[in-house]
């Protein structure tokens, strides 16, 4: 078994694939120490991602550790997640901020 996909954070709930994965074959990656799998529902070309479970209409994306989106449609585990299946999410980016001379 030959990892052809990265799990960027532990709390991703997709990865991203770093070779072209056709429908019905296996996507390796690493969670941990541990090397789990999942198999392809589509094609999923290279360097996008795949769907580490079910998503349902509504539901945030999250990869870096960070909601990158949210679905607009649903999508089946192992299924390519693409701009045509999420949709950004505005962030308050200020309210984020640490504020000056504070520690959080």
């Amino acid at each position: 078994m030959k990892i052809n996909a990265l799990l960027i954070d532990e709390t991703d709930n997709v990865v991203t694939c770093v070779e072209e994965v056709p429908a019905g074959n296996e996507v390796f990656y690493r969670k941990g120490g541990e090397v789990l799998s999942l198999k392809a529902a589509e094609n999923i070309p290279y360097c996008h991602k795949a769907a580490l479970r079910d998503f349902s209409e509504g539901e945030e994306v999250i990869k870096y550790g960070e909601m990158i989106g949210r679905t607009n449609s649903a999508i089946v585990k192992g299924g390519w997640v693409s701009d045509k299946n999420i949709y950004s999410v505005p962030r308050d980016y200020d309210s984020e901020l640490i504020p000056e001379g504070g520690n959080h």
